[in-house]
């Protein structure tokens, strides 16, 4: 019983460590677990998937069925995923989209419902947060350096 609560503690310690790591070095733990970097990365993204990994790698992880079973289960009751099937984007809630526009930087945050909050307001697409922005029709995914737009 001992050995499982050194092992609680090493787990627990490295997971706390990661929000004191430079991105740096949180990406060289990335790539150790996964095969690529996600899309649009912010910081409390990485860091709990990597918190995730960390506890697979030291416990194990999910079976297969339990895995399935939790996906439908979130699949069901998402509104997120209607609208990234949609758009053809999957943005996670906390999602932080940065653009540089008149001389400053503009930060947008998708909230769990999936929509977007730009300085302190909601707004249904990034379309509309861009015409906000820019007083002008813009395509928000255009504006924001998104691929594939809508």
């Amino acid at each position: 019983m001992n050995d499982m609560n050194d092992k609680h503690a090493s787990v627990a310690a490295r997971i706390a460590e990661l929000g004191h790591l430079p991105m740096a070095e949180l990406w060289t733990l990335w790539d150790r677990y996964f095969e690529r970097r996600p899309e649009f990365p912010n910081r409390t993204f990485v860091e709990s998937r990597l918190a995730y990994k960390l506890q697979e790698e030291a416990f194990g992880g999910l079976p297969p069925q339990t895995r399935q079973r939790l996906e439908a289960i979130g699949a069901k009751h998402s509104k997120i995923k209607l609208r990234a099937r949609a758009r053809k984007f999957d943005f996670a809630p906390g999602t932080v989209l940065l653009r540089e526009w008149g001389e400053r930087e503009h930060r947008v945050t998708v909230d769990a419902d999936g929509h977007f909050e730009y300085e302190g307001r909601r707004f249904k697409s990034l379309t509309a947060v861009a015409r906000h922005i820019t007083g002008q029709h813009w395509s928000g995914p255009l504006f924001f350096g998104l691929k594939g737009g809508v």
